[in-house]
């Protein structure tokens, strides 16, 4: 069997408040292999955007091991960890973090352009992109003129862009109205399936989450099976 492309061992997390520390992770496990996609649901502050930092090198554990895309995350310095969120790790955020001083096509080309990928090679994959989630007439636009439906697609493509091994989604669909959602979902089922890339998606949402093939609950900080009748 392939080695998962996530994998995560015994991993602790706490965090200080004022003068009390506060247990977040207590000893998480997870293994996510290529082109699965894997829901993280659990209540708020159970710890679940936490688990995608870690995921993505951005916090460090206090114990336990993470492996990214190869990559051993908790023995790397903050060097190879960002060459892995600029190469190998997408990120799509509920609040879609687009810059609004690039137009369209200009944040899509973003993580090309800090992965140093040729320039000749970065505009056909941004016009391919912009095909793909439908707004190719858009690539001059800001986003400030954008919906939060066509401004989630954009982040999605940023995202994408570099054919990452692991995408991480942290509440992709939290600002956004069902129809907007349900857009956004199917666009991330098919650049998953056309990349083949793990996609680890934290979410609140019912629906959100029936688009991955195993549903876990963050709960007293380790992770469980999800189960249909299980409450949101």
């Amino acid at each position: 069997m392939p080695e998962p492309v996530v994998a995560l061992r015994a991993v602790h997390k706490s965090v200080r408040e004022g003068d009390t520390v506060r247990p977040i992770l207590a000893g998480v496990d997870l293994a996510v292999a290529a082109g699965e996609a894997v829901a993280i649901l659990g209540r708020s502050g159970s710890g679940k955007s936490t688990l995608l930092n870690l995921i993505a090198g951005i916090d460090e554990v206090d114990r336990g091991t993470v492996h990214t895309a190869g990559l051993d995350v908790t023995a790397a310095g903050e060097r190879a960890r960002a060459v892995l969120r600029a190469t190998r790790v997408g990120f799509v955020f509920q609040a879609f973090h687009l810059l609004p001083t690039l137009t369209v096509a200009e944040n899509i080309a973003l993580p090309l352009e800090l992965a140093k990928v040729p320039a000749v090679s970065i505009a056909p994959r941004v016009a391919e992109l912009l095909q793909r989630i439908g707004l190719a007439d858009r690539a001059a636009a800001w986003p400030e003129v954008l919906s939060g439906g066509e401004q989630q697609r954009v982040a999605v493509a940023r995202a994408v862009a570099p054919r990452p091994a692991v995408l991480l989604c942290d509440e992709p669909t939290g600002n956004l109205d069902d129809a907007a959602a349900a857009m956004v979902l199917e666009l991330l089922a098919n650049v998953r399936r056309e990349v083949g890339c793990a996609l680890v998606l934290v979410t609140h949402s019912r629906q959100a989450a029936a688009f991955c093939d195993r549903r876990l609950r963050l709960e007293g900080g380790v992770l469980h099976a999800e189960h249909a009748e299980a409450a949101p």
